[in-house]
């Protein structure tokens, strides 16, 4: 953005009467990911992570992210115009209270959660619903997104859309309530067995959606957009009805009592529902727990992505072995590389998000994004770190793993580093817990390693992943400040414990998980995790010396999982830098 945009921005917000304006990173569906059309942020800042939010006053402005991308918006910023906040750190209601305290600030009400809204009014502020002031600026704002939706076939989702309908609206029953309102477009992705092209790693189609007790249903979504094909399988009880005709239909709610999720929903509903004479009962979103836990076919079909990603991932190991001593390759060609293999499956459908492919510095940058300007050779004798994932019908994937490009030995301390992070790793993944366990409570294992040594990770250790949907999905993870979520057979979860050393190098290893029944447990049932992820750990980085005899043998059993189950998938070259990859590490005294 320009600075006379800019100067027009502030004028704008003078005009309304407003102090400030807040500008978050989502858009209406206050999703991770959001198409160019939204990305109101990247183009106010620059910065173009995908967590963060921007606070313009008349005299400062600030922009804030997370650990994650602390050097990203450094470098995406000016810092002429934006002072540079941790979100963490300096939480944005906290800046805003030092720098106008009690200020009139405008919101726009479609990107902002009631919570969001009450945090910050709760803190003194006067909070103004307003049109957004960026979208009168931005002259050459791309169109949105108009993909068809798409049908989920039941080998894939493994219950039907009108199953699952029925099953959510008898917990809406059960809540008191009449009808809730779907304002994540995962959500209704899932319910209807819905896919789509709106997003460019999500396979989703970008819409609202109202379903009632009777399990009757309403897709908000313009009509052109589901073929007929489409609306055969969705049914005589989901209505379509463009968004621009959500108000009427709402209308028809007066009096009834309609669940809205006050930390996920746009408070812009709580205003439409109001308006319309409804009810509106605070829950959360009661698709989000049986999305999570995928069924025994969602179960099966992962394992076939990973199998099917294994093979991929393990020629681009492969090759990359051979490759990178050699000279010549950059950060892109790596990534396209192992682009390449994905794309000789039938099954792919694409990446699961853009891979961050970063050699020594810039694999400290832990959501780095290479682009042409910043793509840089990969050297001998550095570190390099590759964090990807392909988009499969039957199952997403998400792995990273972190290479020695060689030819020489690597240096003892970065040996003891990625030990250390493989040591978490293994700990988190050979974990057996009792049944009522959350993420929060299992965080510390993957730490534990690097914690002895005074070290530690500025991001959450494992994420929920979904089945051909997002990459990142609620509601459990491993972090320590997650809501505590009891993990439950069938969840996918990653575990990707990290160390990063700024301007030097980034390393951190991943795998997902799936949350299985485990074997032990007598007074209550146990669980316990099954790896998804295929791929050899670059024994050249790992000192044994440093891992206990639980932690070798769980890593040679891994090991030999993924020679048995990739290697006959192989060619002869190929498998065979297989077999020395995945042999036992050297004993040990």
């Amino acid at each position: 953005m320009m600075k006379t945009q800019f100067d027009s921005l502030r004028n704008a917000l003078h005009d309304q009467g407003l102090d400030g304006f807040i500008q978050p990173r989502n858009d209406e569906f206050l999703g991770e990911y959001v198409p160019e059309s939204a990305s109101r942020l990247a183009w106010l800042t620059g910065f173009t992570g995908s967590a963060g939010l921007a606070i313009v006053l008349a005299d400062r402005a600030a922009v804030f992210s997370d650990g994650r991308y602390t050097l990203q918006l450094a470098e995406q910023t000016d810092p002429a115009t934006w002072e540079r906040r941790h979100i963490v750190e300096t939480p944005p209601v906290e800046w805003l209270k030092s720098a106008a305290p009690g200020a009139r600030i405008g919101y726009d009400p479609w990107l902002m959660t009631a919570n969001a809204v009450a945090t910050y009014a709760d803190a003194g502020f006067t909070m103004v619903p307003v049109d957004n002031p960026i979208d009168k600026l931005w002259a050459d704002r791309p169109a949105p997104p108009a993909s068809p939706a798409l049908a989920h076939p039941p080998e894939f989702a493994g219950e039907s859309a009108e199953s699952k309908r029925s099953r959510i609206a008898e917990a809406i029953a059960r809540d008191g309530a009449d009808a809730v309102m779907l304002t994540d477009p995962h959500a209704v992705a899932w319910l209807f067995n819905l896919r789509g092209a709106d997003l460019p790693h999500t396979p989703i189609v970008l819409c609202f959606a109202l379903l009632r007790r009777d399990g009757s249903a309403i897709i908000f979504i313009d009509p052109a957009r589901v073929p007929p094909a489409t609306r055969a399988h969705l049914g005589a009880g989901v209505e379509i009805v463009p968004r621009a005709a959500m108000e009427r239909s709402l209308a028809t709610l007066r009096g009834k009592r309609v669940l809205l999720d006050p930390a996920t929903a746009p408070i812009r509903f709580s205003q439409l529902l109001g308006d319309a004479g409804a009810i509106t009962v605070s829950g959360g979103d009661p698709c989000v727990l049986p999305r999570a836990i995928k069924n025994p076919t969602e179960q099966e079909g992962a394992r076939a992505a990973h199998r099917r990603d294994g093979v991929a991932l393990c020629r681009f190991l492969a090759w990359f072995a051979e490759a990178s001593p050699a000279g010549g390759q950059t950060e892109r060609s790596a990534a396209a590389q192992l682009f390449a293999f994905r794309s000789t499956a039938p099954e792919f459908h694409g990446e699961s998000f853009p891979a961050i492919s970063g050699a020594g510095e810039h694999g400290a940058i832990i959501h780095y994004s290479v682009t042409a300007a910043s793509d840089r050779p990969i050297r001998h004798d550095e570190v390099y770190l590759i964090d990807s994932g392909g988009q499969y019908p039957d199952g997403t994937t998400d792995v990273t793993r972190t290479l020695w490009t060689g030819p020489g030995e690597p240096p003892p301390t970065l040996r003891d580093r990625f030990t250390r992070v493989l040591a978490g790793h293994i700990a988190l993944a050979r974990a057996r817990f009792p049944q009522g366990t959350s993420g929060p409570q299992l965080d510390a294992l993957a730490r534990a390693p690097l914690w002895d040594a005074g070290l530690d990770f500025d991001h959450g250790t494992g994420h929920g992943v979904g089945s051909y949907l997002s990459v990142h999905e609620g509601p459990a993870s491993f972090h320590r400040l997650a809501k505590p979520i009891p993990l439950a057979p069938g969840m996918i979860l990653s575990d990707e414990p990290g160390y990063y050393e700024p301007g030097g190098y980034g390393i951190r290893l991943e795998n997902l998980l799936l949350v299985v029944p485990s074997p032990v447990g007598a007074a209550k049932p146990f669980l316990e995790f099954e790896p998804l992820t295929l791929a050899p750990f670059d024994r050249r980085l790992i000192d044994p010396t440093l891992l206990g005899p639980a932690a070798r043998a769980w890593l040679d059993a891994y090991h030999a999982r993924v020679l048995t189950m990739i290697g006959p998938h192989l060619d002869g070259a190929t498998c065979t830098w297989l077999e020395a990859a995945c042999a036992p590490l050297q004993e040990v005294n």
